[in-house]
C-alpha cells in the first residue's frame, strides 16, 4: 500500500464510519435517554430546529467514533515509537496504515453481511421490473426474498468469523512490517505488543457492536 498523505485518515474513517453505523442502531444510541436524544437536546437548546438538531447530533456522534478509532491507532503507533525511537510517529503511522485495511474490510463484512444476503436477492425481481411498472422482462418479477436462507445464528457466526479473520490478518501484516523496519527481531516483537493491544481493542469493539445491535 503506497504511504501517501491521507492514507491513515482514510482507513481510520473507513473503520469509524462503519462502527458508527452499527453503534447508531444499538440501545446505547437509540434507547430512551440514549446518546442520540442527549446530543439532539444539546443542539436544540442552542436554538437549532428539531430536524437540524438531529442531524447535528448524529454528525457529532459520527465524528466522536471516528476520533476514538483514530486515537486508538495513534496510541499504538506512539507505543511502537517508544520501543524503537529511530522512526518518527508520523512515519510509523504511514508505514503501518495498511494493517488497518483487513480490519476495515472485516467491519464492512460483519455489518453489511445480512443486508447483502437478503436485500441482494431483490436483484432477482428488480432486474425484470427495474422501473416498478409491472414489467416482467426475464420472468423473475414474482420472485421474493427468502429470509430463511440463513438463520440468525448463522449470520452471527459469519460476522464473528469475519471480524476475527480481519483482525488476525491485520496483526500478521503489522508483525511482518515490524520485522522490515527494525533490524533487531526482539525490538520488532516488543513493538507489536502495542499493535496487539490496539487490534484486540478493535476486536472487542466490533464484537460489542454486534451484540448491541442484536439486542
Amino acid at each position: 500500500m503506497p504511504t501517501v498523505a491521507g492514507s491513515v485518515a482514510l482507513v481510520c474513517v473507513l473503520i469509524g464510519t462503519t462502527s458508527f453505523d452499527g453503534f447508531s442502531q444499538g440501545a446505547v444510541w437509540t434507547g430512551e435517554d440514549g446518546l442520540a436524544e442527549r446530543f439532539t437536546s444539546v443542539f436544540t437548546s442552542l436554538g437549532l430546529g428539531q430536524s437540524t438538531a438531529v442531524q447535528a447530533g448524529y454528525t457529532l456522534g459520527l465524528l466522536l467514533v471516528v476520533a476514538l478509532v483514530s486515537a486508538l491507532y495513534w496510541l499504538g503507533v506512539a507505543g511502537m515509537r517508544s520501543v524503537g525511537r529511530d522512526h518518527t510517529t508520523a512515519d510509523l503511522a504511514r508505514r503501518f496504515a495498511h494493517t488497518l485495511v483487513p480490519i476495515s474490510l472485516a467491519y464492512l463484512v460483519a455489518h453489511y453481511f445480512s443486508l447483502l444476503l437478503f436485500q441482494g436477492q431483490a436483484i432477482g425481481f428488480l432486474i425484470s421490473d427495474p422501473l416498478g411498472q409491472g414489467s416482467d422482462l426475464f420472468g423473475t418479477a414474482n420472485r421474493t426474498i427468502d429470509y430463511n436462507l440463513i438463520s440468525a445464528n448463522g449470520i452471527w457466526y459469519a460476522q464473528v468469523a469475519a471480524l476475527l479473520a480481519g483482525h488476525v490478518c491485520g496483526l500478521i501484516l503489522a508483525h511482518d512490517r515490524a520485522l522490515t523496519i527494525w533490524r533487531n527481531p526482539r525490538t520488532a516483537t516488543r513493538s507489536q505488543y502495542w499493535m496487539l493491544l490496539v487490534i484486540v481493542t478493535y476486536t472487542c469493539l466490533g464484537l460489542w457492536l454486534l451484540s448491541a445491535v442484536s439486542q
